[in-house]
């Protein structure tokens, strides 16, 4: 009687490793011998939300990287946000070994003039995180951006779910900036700011705009509004044919820059960041 093959005995085809290409044809294998962080809340976490935690850069921007091809579980390329980090995974972004951060830490910094709002420039530019490097230890990323040029408050944190969501068009943080004009704004353009323009990329909701009273002349305005897309409040006054010769930053999500110097630097108070929380609807 011919012996019956054995169904669990299949040699495997393709090349060696062809097996294990990353989500939807096989996961990356596992390194036991190096196991991270077993039996905490990361197992099982998506990749891009593994990355945030770590503090290397809020959810959605994790999620770039991951498409990018700068992440890698267990020496090998994962391109798909939503893979499943399991235990012994080890999660490494642009070839440095990543694990979750477990304190969350947030700083509030006063930005200066002339200084990139990004964790590293390969022009050698200053960045935000040379004025930071030697306050705190944890690894900490800039929430959303202020252009080279605009001063004024920015947060720094390592927690990708706060940043995730202050970054996010559906939660109300409000921003004021202070806009200094190349020449005196006519009442007319203020009220169209008011009412609601529209640029290239879409309308302009703007929640106040008026003078500063305790400036002299009219070149000074005040503009608050909840929206972050890019230099929106340069290309807003620029619509009108005006330069911005200053742009601060002076309120973010009620934080104000009472007691915190151009170019300084200071922890949240607890209260603060209960506040935070609160706007975004993060318990």
């Amino acid at each position: 009687m011919a012996k019956k093959p054995n169904p669990h005995n299949k040699k495997r085809s393709g090349k060696p490793g062809s097996h294990r290409k990353g989500p939807g044809k096989g996961k990356p294998k596992r390194e036991g011998s190096a196991r991270v962080q077993e039996n905490s809340e990361e197992e099982g976490m998506r990749l891009n939300k593994y990355v945030a935690h770590c503090g290397v850069c809020s959810r959605r921007q994790a999620a770039d990287h991951v498409k990018n091809g700068l992440v890698t579980v267990n020496r090998e390329v994962v391109k798909e946000p939503f893979y499943q980090v399991q235990p012994g995974d080890i999660v490494a972004f642009k070839d440095e070994v990543i694990r979750p951060e477990i304190r969350k830490v947030y700083f509030l910094m006063n930005k200066p003039k002339n200084t990139i709002t990004t964790v590293s420039d390969d022009r050698g530019r200053r960045t935000v995180m040379d004025i930071i490097k030697n306050r705190v230890k944890e690894r900490v990323f800039p929430v959303g951006r202020l252009d080279r040029a605009t001063t004024g408050l920015l947060l720094l944190t390592n927690d990708g779910d706060l940043a995730q969501k202050m970054m996010h068009p559906s939660y109300v943080i409000k921003k004021i900036y202070h806009v200094h004009l190349d020449k005196p704004v006519d009442p007319e353009h203020i009220k169209a700011i008011r009412k609601g323009i529209t640029l290239e990329d879409g309308p302009v909701p703007v929640d106040e705009v008026n003078y500063l009273e305790d400036k002299p002349g009219n070149q000074d305005v005040g503009i608050t509004l909840h929206i972050g897309r890019n230099r929106i409040v340069r290309r807003t006054f620029e619509h009108f044919g005006y330069q911005v010769e200053k742009l601060d930053r002076v309120y973010l999500g009620g934080l104000t820059k009472k007691d915190l110097p151009r170019g300084f630097v200071r922890p949240l108070k607890r209260q603060e960041i209960i506040m935070l929380k609160h706007f975004t609807g993060k318990k």
